[in-house]
């Protein structure tokens, strides 16, 4: 399978700014994600998708390729993720180059790993598309997660009359970490979805994911390469 990663860098977040060329233990954010993709072996070429000249360089220092600068009304605060990816698709597409599906990695969860690229790459041979999920803790479990109705009232999530009673009964739930999403390239070409209709998911470890999206999240960052080193410093374990 022929796979293209697409890292999307845009020079103007909010959040933490300049946050893609902000370093973090003395490396700029995106480069963490652009090395883990390239030490990937599952990725045959890495594209940084950005706005911003001065990203654009920082991402060819560390490896990925930059063979287009993204326009300015695909880099606004609400750009929805879909069209950045087709908008770098059609570029590959143009020059003449063909692939099997898309992975994309964000900058924003720079501690994914390259084996668990190669794990969500490997599970799409029986899916549409595979994303890294994290176990839901049992609170939030969406059989004891309660809406309110227009006239107050609780209603379980799951649409059922009775919550089940045991923690043991509860069955696993998962949302979506972040890291890692692979999409086959029809799929998101004629059916313009990241996700598909057959949707797997890779467990991964929650000691080891951050999404940096504000100053705290940064901290929070800082301080797991001060306990754990940086990614490319672990040693073998969960994904």
């Amino acid at each position: 399978m022929k796979v293209l990663a697409v890292v999307p860098a845009r020079g103007g977040s909010r959040g933490v700014p300049r946050k893609n060329v902000r370093e973090l233990a003395g490396k700029p954010l995106v480069a963490y994600t652009i090395e883990a993709a390239l030490r990937s072996t599952s990725i045959n070429r890495v594209v940084l998708s950005t706005d911003d000249r001065a990203i654009a360089d920082v991402g060819r220092q560390f490896g990925a390729d930059v063979p287009f600068l993204r326009p300015a009304e695909l880099a606004q605060d609400d750009t929805p993720t879909l069209p950045v990816v087709l908008h770098a698709m059609s570029a590959v597409e143009r020059a003449g180059e063909h692939y099997d599906a898309v992975c994309l990695l964000q900058p924003t969860n720079p501690f994914r790993r390259p084996e668990l690229i190669d794990a969500c790459v490997q599970a799409l041979e029986g899916a549409d598309a595979v994303v890294s999920v994290l176990r839901v803790p049992h609170e939030y479990n969406p059989h004891w997660v309660y809406f309110t109705t227009d006239d107050g009232r609780l209603r379980l999530a799951t649409g059922e009359t009775e919550p089940i009673t045991r923690r043991q009964a509860l069955p696993p739930a998962y949302h979506r970490e972040g890291s890692v999403y692979v999409t086959r390239w029809n799929v998101i070409k004629e059916h313009r979805s990241l996700y598909g209709e057959r949707l797997l998911g890779v467990e991964t470890d929650p000691l080891r994911s951050v999404n940096i999206d504000t100053e705290d999240d940064w901290l929070r960052a800082e301080d797991m390469i001060k306990r754990l080193g940086r990614p490319e410093q672990w040693a073998e374990g969960p994904l």
